[in-house]
């Protein structure tokens, strides 16, 4: 079966689309053609619950006419269809440029030509049904130890062909394939529910490649000690409040740093143009012109588009700009930001290659790649434990909040491990912390090396209206911070 649908090879799809456009008006034009397959599995309680596999496909056509963007899109690859939709884009950007605060560039960049692809040794389509069920029985079995109510196994698989093009020679063609699983434990006692998560919560940990990852995983290894400390965290007191030094593991701490940090420091947000899914960000243009202290001096960010595994990894932006490396904060000062072309060009900088889109028919926006805390050569993570008098230690979110402008925030994870003489010990409930971006990133005396770095992925991060999801990923190490403000959780 061909990638794509019943107009041929995708080139000849994008000739049509971007002749279209030009020939209605376009200063300029980009053009997506995009075919998606995913299938996911969930076992619950020792049964299949669910099986579902969807497939969808179409164009979407992106155009810059009289200083403003107009975006269309079909599912259909006739030249009419393509045709209409071009004219609509052109048609939306016009009507667009009267309204516009600002004249609109757009920041250079080298013709984009080439392919990429995920490297996959155990494709996760071809493989049986029934193997993949029986690999979530597994460990959903091994899940349901003495006190545990229920039990949840999960396994999606995701594949997309990706053809980008554009009027100025642009063209690039590019297949991604993620997979993603993860196991959930829960106990029931009277009023008191408690939940333990291998390798993550939120679904499980993604990357992209081949099924041979989620044998990597090895689920049902793990599920027998999620749920002992599903059933022990009944029994277990609650987290003591107060001011503590934490040690965070790299399962709750990739979620800081996609709250805090990723969505901060994307530029549509900073110029309030982005405010849907917790507003705007706290940080304004100028800010890394004033060496502004978003944490420590062991604090370095990167959004990084070339890891190899990576969820948010790519050859080209839906813009066609490059995969690259772009520091956000190093040594703990605010150097950069997650940018577009249009963004770029008005902070006088190279677009950072930023820009996606969840599938052919949503307009491309400034998202995330994989934003990353990079080791600290130095001491490992079970180090900065031993190093720690008096402690916590705090694995797997459980729950996230956080205020419009990403300053003001509160996360609880499953479980703490108290330290006490650089030793873990006993296991508290229901830990809950609380604190302000920038004061919490400070306050980081301890970053891992690279023996605890670990690359988690978002499937679903989520941002503008209609709502898109794209993959994200986020990779750190552990890291310890000092005067965190414990609250108290149920």
């Amino acid at each position: 079966m061909t990638p794509f649908g019943p107009a041929g090879a995708p080139r000849e799809v994008t000739d049509l689309a971007l002749d279209a456009a030009t020939g209605r008006g376009a200063d300029y034009a980009d053009v997506r053609v995009v075919r998606r397959v995913e299938e996911s599995v969930t076992v619950r309680g020792g049964r299949v619950e669910s099986v579902v596999s969807d497939e969808t496909e179409g164009v979407g056509i992106r155009v810059f006419a009289c200083g403003a963007w107009g975006f269309a899109a079909t599912h259909r690859y006739d030249a009419g269809a393509i045709g209409r939709a071009a004219a609509e884009a052109v048609r939306l950007a016009r009507a667009a440029a009267p309204s516009l605060r600002h004249r609109v560039t757009l920041a250079e960049r080298p013709r984009a030509r080439g392919a990429y692809a995920t490297p996959v040794r155990e494709d996760p389509f071809a493989l049986s049904l029934e193997e993949k069920v029986a690999d979530l029985l597994a460990a959903d079995a091994a899940l349901a130890v003495p006190g545990v109510v229920s039990t949840a196994s999960r396994y999606a698989a995701q594949r997309e062909w990706k053809t980008f093009a554009a009027t100025d020679g642009s063209f690039v063609e590019q297949v991604f394939t993620h997979v993603g699983a993860g196991i959930e434990a829960h106990a029931v006692r009277g009023g008191e529910h408690q939940r333990r998560s291998y390798p993550e919560a939120r679904g499980g940990r993604w990357r992209q490649a081949g099924y041979e990852f989620i044998r990597e995983l090895d689920l049902r290894g793990d599920a027998a000690r999620c749920g002992e400390e599903a059933v022990a965290l009944l029994s277990a007191p609650p987290c003591p409040e107060g001011p503590a030094t934490v040690v965070i593991d790299p399962s709750q701490l990739y979620l800081q740093i996609h709250e805090s940090c990723g969505h901060a420091a994307e530029l549509d947000r900073v110029f309030g143009a982005e405010a849907s899914y917790a507003g705007t960000s706290f940080l304004s243009p100028d800010l890394p012109d004033s060496r502004f202290r978003y944490g420590s001096d062991l604090v370095t960010l990167v959004a990084d588009a070339t890891v190899p595994g990576g969820p948010g990894t790519f050859g080209w932006d839906d813009e066609g700009v490059a995969a690259q490396r772009t520091t956000l904060v190093e040594n703990g000062i605010l150097t950069g930001f997650l940018t577009s072309r249009d963004t770029a060009s008005r902070i006088g900088r190279p677009s950072g290659g930023t820009v996606r889109a969840e599938s052919w028919n949503r307009l491309p926006l400034i998202r995330m790649t994989n934003v990353n805390l990079m080791p600290v050569p130095g001491m490992s993570l079970e180090d900065i434990v031993a190093d720690t008098d008096d402690g916590l230690y705090l694995t797997t979110n459980r729950s996230w909040s956080i205020d419009d402008r990403r300053w003001g925030f509160q996360f609880g994870t499953e479980i703490a491990y108290e330290i006490k003489g650089g030793r873990m010990g006993r296991i508290f409930r229901n830990p809950v912390y609380t604190g302000i971006t920038p004061q919490f990133w400070r306050s980081c005396d301890a970053v891992a090396d690279e023996r605890s770095f670990v690359m988690y992925g978002n499937p679903n991060c989520a941002k503008g209206l209609p709502p898109q999801c794209v993959q994200v990923g986020h990779g750190c190490p552990g890291a310890r911070f000092r005067g965190v403000r414990m609250v108290a959780g149920r």
